[in-house]
């Protein structure tokens, strides 16, 4: 079902029935949420003039990405990037997607989406899993630092290998944040009373999504770099992209190459 190769210089798993790669996410800990030194952060941007229309929606919705607290995570695999059109085909044959130019583009999925959970051999990664892969052992806004993030950071085809492997973070994971990724955890505002580990939160409603920063391109001047920021959270609607994960394999159920 699995087999580990060498790709973009870095270890992964290939899916073999699929051909979805990802990624071996170590385990750790790490500081969840939207903290005041990134606020600060989002702050200098603002006064030095590098924004289009006032945060105060952004600052006001801060909270639902707080309080800050210590996350316990245990190894996992995640995709190496959302699943392509032609990818997501490998379930759902008949798919076909409005918002890709190419089959090597994110799929972005409305009306199939329950269809493709049901098919995938796989489960959404929970929240405090995404975050600490897209943080990939930062604190800062994106991975790349507290810099205004801006559209050459957006990725959403990935045709291009060089492209794509230049994109990676630390965890050799590409384009998160770029798309809208939906995770495992029902929406509820806030971390209050959330768990201390990876597990994700349950009940009835709508998702977790995080990113989406190129759901928007082109960018129309509204402040869409915030969707690239790592704490960035909302509430699932319209379509989404997907970005599953996994539990670590056993080596003795794979092969090498």
């Amino acid at each position: 079902m699995w087999i580990e190769e060498i790709v973009a210089g870095r270890p992964a798993w290939r899916h073999t029935a699929s051909g979805v790669v990802f990624r071996e996410v170590p385990g750790g800990t790490f500081r969840m949420g939207l903290s005041e030194v990134e606020l600060g952060a989002v702050r200098a941007i603002e006064r030095s003039g590098e924004v289009e229309n006032t945060l105060e929606p952004f600052f006001a919705a801060a909270k639902d990405a707080q309080p800050v607290r210590e996350v316990r995570v245990e190894p996992f695999l995640i995709a190496r990037h959302p699943l392509t059109v032609a990818q997501v085909r490998h379930w759902l044959p008949d798919y076909e997607d409005d918002y890709a130019d190419e089959d090597s583009g994110t799929a972005r999925l409305e009306g199939d989406l329950d269809d493709l959970l049901d098919a995938l051999p796989f489960r959404l990664p929970s929240e405090a899993e995404w975050e600490y892969a897209v943080r990939a052992g930062t604190t800062t806004l994106t991975f790349r630092g507290d810099d205004k993030p801006d559209e050459d950071q957006l990725l959403d085809d990935f045709g291009d290998e060089e492209r794509t492997a230049a994109a990676e973070n630390a965890f050799g994971l590409a384009a998160m944040g770029s798309a809208g990724e939906i995770c495992a955890d029902v929406w509820i505002p806030g971390f209050a009373g959330a768990p201390a580990d990876a597990r994700p939160r349950t009940g009835d409603g709508p998702r977790t999504v995080r990113g989406g920063a190129a759901d928007l391109y082109p960018w129309q001047g509204c402040d869409e770099w915030l969707l690239l920021l790592s704490a960035t959270r909302y509430e699932h609607f319209q379509f989404t992209a997907v970005r599953p994960a996994a539990l670590l394999p056993s080596r003795k159920h794979s092969s090498r190459t």
